[in-house]
Protein backbone atom coordinates (compact mmCIF):
# COMPACT_ATOMS: atom_id res chain seq x y z
CA UNK A 1 0.00 0.00 0.00
CA UNK A 2 1.66 2.75 -0.80
CA UNK A 3 2.17 6.41 0.92
CA UNK A 4 2.35 9.75 -0.42
CA UNK A 5 4.50 11.80 1.71
CA UNK A 6 3.50 14.87 -0.05
CA UNK A 7 -0.30 14.94 -0.17
CA UNK A 8 -0.14 14.06 3.73
CA UNK A 9 1.53 17.71 4.12
CA UNK A 10 -1.21 19.13 1.86
CA UNK A 11 -3.99 17.16 4.18
CA UNK A 12 -2.30 19.07 6.97
CA UNK A 13 -2.28 22.34 5.59
CA UNK A 14 -5.93 22.04 5.08
CA UNK A 15 -6.85 20.76 8.49
CA UNK A 16 -4.56 23.85 10.30
CA UNK A 17 -6.92 26.14 7.44
CA UNK A 18 -9.80 24.73 8.38
CA UNK A 19 -8.91 25.37 12.10
CA UNK A 20 -7.73 29.18 11.50
CA UNK A 21 -11.46 29.54 9.28
CA UNK A 22 -13.84 27.75 11.65
CA UNK A 23 -12.45 29.82 14.69
CA UNK A 24 -13.31 33.04 12.72
CA UNK A 25 -16.07 31.88 12.18
CA UNK A 26 -16.83 30.68 15.68
CA UNK A 27 -16.17 34.29 16.76
CA UNK A 28 -18.59 35.86 14.24
CA UNK A 29 -21.19 33.66 15.59
CA UNK A 30 -20.44 35.09 19.21
CA UNK A 31 -21.22 37.99 17.98
CA UNK A 32 -24.14 37.82 16.09
CA UNK A 33 -25.75 36.00 19.52
CA UNK A 34 -24.20 38.96 21.37
CA UNK A 35 -25.48 41.27 19.25
CA UNK A 36 -29.43 39.04 19.12
CA UNK A 37 -29.86 39.11 23.07
CA UNK A 38 -29.08 42.92 22.94
CA UNK A 39 -31.97 43.19 20.24
CA UNK A 40 -35.32 43.90 21.75
CA UNK A 41 -37.19 45.72 18.73
CA UNK A 42 -37.16 42.88 16.49
CA UNK A 43 -41.03 41.82 15.62
CA UNK A 44 -40.44 38.12 14.57
CA UNK A 45 -39.79 35.03 15.72
CA UNK A 46 -36.95 32.51 15.04
CA UNK A 47 -37.92 28.74 14.62
CA UNK A 48 -39.91 28.82 17.88
CA UNK A 49 -38.17 31.48 19.46
CA UNK A 50 -40.67 34.26 22.06
CA UNK A 51 -40.02 37.59 20.38
CA UNK A 52 -41.59 40.98 21.66
CA UNK A 53 -44.78 41.89 20.07
CA UNK A 54 -45.21 45.42 18.73
CA UNK A 55 -47.51 47.84 19.84
CA UNK A 56 -49.39 47.89 16.84
CA UNK A 57 -50.38 44.10 16.70
CA UNK A 58 -52.36 44.46 19.77
CA UNK A 59 -54.98 46.28 18.30
CA UNK A 60 -57.74 44.29 17.05
CA UNK A 61 -57.57 45.01 13.51
CA UNK A 62 -55.15 47.95 11.64
CA UNK A 63 -57.01 50.20 9.01
CA UNK A 64 -54.69 50.84 5.92
CA UNK A 65 -55.47 53.65 2.93
CA UNK A 66 -55.67 52.52 -0.46
CA UNK A 67 -56.82 54.64 -2.56
CA UNK A 68 -60.12 56.06 -1.71
CA UNK A 69 -61.17 52.79 0.27
CA UNK A 70 -60.05 52.25 3.91
CA UNK A 71 -59.02 48.23 4.33
CA UNK A 72 -58.98 46.39 7.98
CA UNK A 73 -56.61 44.16 8.54
CA UNK A 74 -56.58 41.86 11.37
CA UNK A 75 -53.21 41.30 13.47
CA UNK A 76 -51.83 38.41 11.66
CA UNK A 77 -52.60 40.44 8.33
CA UNK A 78 -50.81 43.12 9.25
CA UNK A 79 -47.30 43.99 7.89
CA UNK A 80 -44.59 42.77 10.52
CA UNK A 81 -41.66 44.79 10.80
CA UNK A 82 -38.62 42.94 8.94
CA UNK A 83 -36.04 40.97 11.08
CA UNK A 84 -32.96 43.34 11.47
CA UNK A 85 -30.07 41.88 9.55
CA UNK A 86 -27.69 39.11 11.22
CA UNK A 87 -24.31 39.98 9.11
CA UNK A 88 -22.05 38.77 11.90
CA UNK A 89 -24.35 35.15 11.57
CA UNK A 90 -24.32 35.30 7.80
CA UNK A 91 -19.97 35.39 7.81
CA UNK A 92 -19.80 33.01 10.29
CA UNK A 93 -22.36 30.54 8.37
CA UNK A 94 -20.16 31.94 4.75
CA UNK A 95 -17.17 30.62 7.16
CA UNK A 96 -18.43 27.54 8.42
CA UNK A 97 -18.94 26.33 4.98
CA UNK A 98 -15.04 27.30 3.60
CA UNK A 99 -14.36 25.33 6.85
CA UNK A 100 -16.14 22.37 5.75
CA UNK A 101 -14.60 22.09 2.40
CA UNK A 102 -11.05 22.41 3.64
CA UNK A 103 -11.89 19.77 6.32
CA UNK A 104 -13.51 17.18 3.49
CA UNK A 105 -10.71 18.28 1.40
CA UNK A 106 -8.36 17.06 4.02
CA UNK A 107 -10.01 14.25 4.74
CA UNK A 108 -9.67 13.35 0.93
CA UNK A 109 -6.28 13.72 0.45
CA UNK A 110 -5.05 11.92 3.52
CA UNK A 111 -7.25 9.29 2.26
CA UNK A 112 -5.34 9.20 -0.91
CA UNK A 113 -1.63 10.04 1.04
CA UNK A 114 -2.73 6.47 2.09
CA UNK A 115 -4.77 4.23 -0.56
CA UNK A 116 -6.95 3.83 1.77
CA UNK A 117 -10.63 5.52 3.84
CA UNK A 118 -9.44 8.38 6.17
CA UNK A 119 -10.49 6.86 9.35
CA UNK A 120 -7.39 3.97 10.28
CA UNK A 121 -6.42 6.42 13.59
CA UNK A 122 -7.22 8.87 16.00
CA UNK A 123 -5.80 11.75 14.06
CA UNK A 124 -8.07 10.56 10.94
CA UNK A 125 -11.19 9.65 12.63
CA UNK A 126 -11.58 13.02 14.20
CA UNK A 127 -10.25 14.55 11.19
CA UNK A 128 -13.08 13.17 9.27
CA UNK A 129 -15.89 13.50 12.45
CA UNK A 130 -14.72 16.56 12.33
CA UNK A 131 -16.09 17.32 8.80
CA UNK A 132 -19.25 15.32 9.84
CA UNK A 133 -20.22 17.09 12.46
CA UNK A 134 -19.75 20.68 10.17
CA UNK A 135 -21.51 19.18 6.80
CA UNK A 136 -24.49 17.71 8.94
CA UNK A 137 -24.77 21.13 10.73
CA UNK A 138 -24.40 22.99 7.14
CA UNK A 139 -27.07 20.05 6.11
CA UNK A 140 -29.88 21.42 8.84
CA UNK A 141 -28.80 24.47 8.21
CA UNK A 142 -30.20 24.47 4.84
CA UNK A 143 -34.34 23.05 6.36
CA UNK A 144 -34.26 25.38 9.13
CA UNK A 145 -32.72 28.48 10.75
CA UNK A 146 -29.92 27.20 13.12
CA UNK A 147 -27.74 29.92 13.03
CA UNK A 148 -27.88 30.10 16.69
CA UNK A 149 -26.37 27.08 17.46
CA UNK A 150 -22.99 27.99 15.42
CA UNK A 151 -20.98 28.62 18.43
CA UNK A 152 -22.23 25.14 19.94
CA UNK A 153 -20.87 23.12 17.22
CA UNK A 154 -17.93 25.35 15.75
CA UNK A 155 -16.72 25.68 18.97
CA UNK A 156 -16.30 21.87 19.69
CA UNK A 157 -14.84 20.94 16.42
CA UNK A 158 -12.08 23.38 16.31
CA UNK A 159 -11.01 21.63 19.97
CA UNK A 160 -11.75 18.39 18.27
CA UNK A 161 -9.15 19.34 15.31
CA UNK A 162 -7.13 21.28 17.68
CA UNK A 163 -6.05 18.23 19.86
CA UNK A 164 -6.06 16.04 16.25
CA UNK A 165 -3.23 17.90 15.14
CA UNK A 166 -1.52 17.83 17.90
CA UNK A 167 -2.48 15.20 21.18
CA UNK A 168 -3.61 12.45 18.60
CA UNK A 169 -1.43 13.29 15.27
CA UNK A 170 0.01 10.21 13.26
CA UNK A 171 1.94 10.29 10.32
CA UNK A 172 0.47 8.94 7.05
CA UNK A 173 1.12 4.77 7.17
CA UNK A 174 -0.69 1.48 5.87
CA UNK A 175 -3.70 0.39 7.19
CA UNK A 176 -2.83 -2.38 9.92
CA UNK A 177 -4.18 -5.76 8.54
CA UNK A 178 -6.95 -6.24 10.75
CA UNK A 179 -8.61 -3.35 9.08
CA UNK A 180 -8.13 -4.35 5.70
CA UNK A 181 -11.45 -4.81 5.24
CA UNK A 182 -14.94 -3.63 3.36
CA UNK A 183 -16.24 -3.50 6.69
CA UNK A 184 -14.19 -0.52 7.68
CA UNK A 185 -16.21 1.47 4.90
CA UNK A 186 -19.73 0.33 6.28
CA UNK A 187 -19.18 -0.24 10.19
CA UNK A 188 -17.28 3.19 10.63
CA UNK A 189 -18.54 5.22 7.89
CA UNK A 190 -22.11 5.03 9.49
CA UNK A 191 -20.80 5.28 13.45
CA UNK A 192 -19.07 8.76 12.21
CA UNK A 193 -22.39 9.83 10.95
CA UNK A 194 -24.47 8.67 13.93
CA UNK A 195 -21.68 10.21 16.05
CA UNK A 196 -21.89 13.44 14.49
CA UNK A 197 -25.91 13.31 15.08
CA UNK A 198 -25.54 12.94 18.62
CA UNK A 199 -22.99 15.88 19.00
CA UNK A 200 -25.49 18.01 17.29
CA UNK A 201 -28.20 16.50 19.79
CA UNK A 202 -25.88 16.94 22.66
CA UNK A 203 -25.16 20.43 21.91
CA UNK A 204 -29.43 21.63 21.17
CA UNK A 205 -30.04 19.22 24.79
CA UNK A 206 -27.91 21.08 27.06
CA UNK A 207 -29.03 24.53 25.93
CA UNK A 208 -32.42 22.92 25.94
CA UNK A 209 -31.62 22.21 29.69
CA UNK A 210 -30.38 25.71 30.42
CA UNK A 211 -33.65 27.36 28.48
CA UNK A 212 -35.91 25.39 30.68
CA UNK A 213 -34.52 26.80 33.55
CA UNK A 214 -34.20 29.98 32.76
CA UNK A 215 -38.05 30.00 31.77
CA UNK A 216 -38.70 28.28 34.92
CA UNK A 217 -37.24 31.17 36.93
CA UNK A 218 -38.36 33.89 34.66
CA UNK A 219 -35.33 35.35 33.97
CA UNK A 220 -35.56 38.75 32.39
CA UNK A 221 -31.55 39.65 32.29
CA UNK A 222 -29.65 39.66 29.18
CA UNK A 223 -28.54 36.28 28.89
CA UNK A 224 -27.37 35.09 25.48
CA UNK A 225 -30.20 32.66 25.91
CA UNK A 226 -32.50 35.22 25.07
CA UNK A 227 -31.61 34.69 21.33
CA UNK A 228 -32.59 30.78 21.33
CA UNK A 229 -35.84 29.30 20.34
CA UNK A 230 -37.83 28.27 23.74
CA UNK A 231 -37.40 25.20 25.40
CA UNK A 232 -39.81 23.12 23.98
CA UNK A 233 -38.60 23.94 20.30
CA UNK A 234 -35.54 23.09 21.64
CA UNK A 235 -36.49 19.53 22.90
CA UNK A 236 -38.33 18.86 19.92
CA UNK A 237 -35.50 19.68 17.74
CA UNK A 238 -32.94 17.73 20.01
CA UNK A 239 -35.00 14.75 20.44
CA UNK A 240 -35.29 14.43 16.86
CA UNK A 241 -31.61 14.54 16.12
CA UNK A 242 -31.71 11.38 18.89
CA UNK A 243 -34.56 9.60 16.78
CA UNK A 244 -32.28 10.00 13.79
CA UNK A 245 -29.20 9.24 14.97
CA UNK A 246 -30.22 6.06 17.41
CA UNK A 247 -30.78 3.68 14.22
CA UNK A 248 -27.45 4.30 12.60
CA UNK A 249 -25.53 3.55 16.30
CA UNK A 250 -27.75 0.24 16.14
CA UNK A 251 -26.09 -0.54 12.54
CA UNK A 252 -23.07 0.51 14.00
CA UNK A 253 -23.07 -2.42 16.98
CA UNK A 254 -24.69 -5.18 14.32
CA UNK A 255 -22.15 -4.23 11.76
CA UNK A 256 -19.41 -4.52 14.14
CA UNK A 257 -20.41 -7.83 15.39
CA UNK A 258 -20.75 -9.16 12.10
CA UNK A 259 -16.83 -7.89 11.31
CA UNK A 260 -15.61 -9.14 14.25
CA UNK A 261 -16.63 -12.91 13.30
CA UNK A 262 -15.12 -12.34 9.91
CA UNK A 263 -12.12 -10.80 11.47
CA UNK A 264 -11.41 -13.22 14.68
CA UNK A 265 -14.20 -15.55 14.41
CA UNK A 266 -16.65 -14.78 16.85
CA UNK A 267 -19.40 -12.03 16.90
CA UNK A 268 -18.26 -11.04 20.65
CA UNK A 269 -15.43 -11.12 22.81
CA UNK A 270 -16.00 -8.53 25.51
CA UNK A 271 -13.43 -6.65 24.18
CA UNK A 272 -13.25 -3.13 25.98
CA UNK A 273 -14.52 -1.32 22.31
CA UNK A 274 -17.32 -3.33 21.89
CA UNK A 275 -18.45 -3.27 25.46
CA UNK A 276 -18.38 0.37 25.36
CA UNK A 277 -20.38 0.45 22.34
CA UNK A 278 -22.93 -1.59 23.55
CA UNK A 279 -23.39 0.63 26.72
CA UNK A 280 -23.85 3.62 24.83
CA UNK A 281 -26.59 1.49 22.82
CA UNK A 282 -28.01 0.62 26.24
CA UNK A 283 -27.70 4.32 27.41
CA UNK A 284 -29.47 6.27 24.49
CA UNK A 285 -32.29 3.24 24.26
CA UNK A 286 -33.09 4.02 27.67
CA UNK A 287 -33.23 7.84 26.87
CA UNK A 288 -35.75 6.67 24.15
CA UNK A 289 -37.76 4.36 26.12
CA UNK A 290 -37.65 7.07 29.11
CA UNK A 291 -38.86 9.64 26.51
CA UNK A 292 -41.81 7.25 25.03
CA UNK A 293 -42.95 6.20 28.54
CA UNK A 294 -44.77 8.33 31.08
CA UNK A 295 -43.89 9.76 34.92
CA UNK A 296 -39.95 10.48 33.13
CA UNK A 297 -39.54 14.55 33.23
CA UNK A 298 -37.72 15.93 29.88
CA UNK A 299 -34.80 16.72 32.39
CA UNK A 300 -34.60 13.37 33.49
CA UNK A 301 -34.25 12.00 30.08
CA UNK A 302 -32.10 14.54 28.67
CA UNK A 303 -29.83 13.72 31.60
CA UNK A 304 -29.82 10.22 30.28
CA UNK A 305 -29.04 11.34 26.53
CA UNK A 306 -26.35 13.72 27.76
CA UNK A 307 -24.92 10.17 30.15
CA UNK A 308 -24.84 8.47 26.74
CA UNK A 309 -22.92 11.57 24.75
CA UNK A 310 -20.44 11.52 27.80
CA UNK A 311 -19.87 7.53 27.25
CA UNK A 312 -19.47 8.39 23.28
CA UNK A 313 -16.50 11.00 24.61
CA UNK A 314 -15.03 8.45 27.04
CA UNK A 315 -15.13 5.33 24.43
CA UNK A 316 -13.49 7.80 21.81
CA UNK A 317 -10.54 9.09 24.05
CA UNK A 318 -10.07 6.64 27.34
CA UNK A 319 -11.19 3.50 25.71
CA UNK A 320 -8.49 4.03 22.70
CA UNK A 321 -5.99 5.52 24.31
CA UNK A 322 -5.73 3.38 27.70
CA UNK A 323 -7.56 0.01 27.14
CA UNK A 324 -5.65 -2.75 25.51
CA UNK A 325 -8.03 -4.60 23.30
CA UNK A 326 -8.56 -5.83 19.83
CA UNK A 327 -9.55 -2.23 18.79
CA UNK A 328 -6.19 -0.55 19.77
CA UNK A 329 -6.08 1.50 16.85
CA UNK A 330 -5.24 4.81 18.06
CA UNK A 331 -2.34 4.56 16.15
CA UNK A 332 -0.64 6.67 18.99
Amino acid sequence: MTVHPMLSQYANIAAYSAIVVLAAAMIAFVVDLARSTSRQTSATTRDGAPAPVPAAATASHTIHAIGPTAVALSPAAAPSTPAAPRQAAGIGTSLTWLGAVLLVAAAVMRGAAVSRVPWGNMFEFSLTGSAAVTVTYLVLSLRRDVRWLGTFVVGPVVLTLGLAVTVFYTEASPLLPSLRSFWLVIHVSIAILAVALFTLAAAVTVLQMIQDRREKAASQGRSFMRALPNAAALDRLGHGLHVAAFPLWTFTLIAGAIWAQKAWGAYWQWDPKEVWTFVIWVVYAAYLHARATSGWSTRSSNIIALAGYGCIIINYTVVNMYFVGMHSYSGM
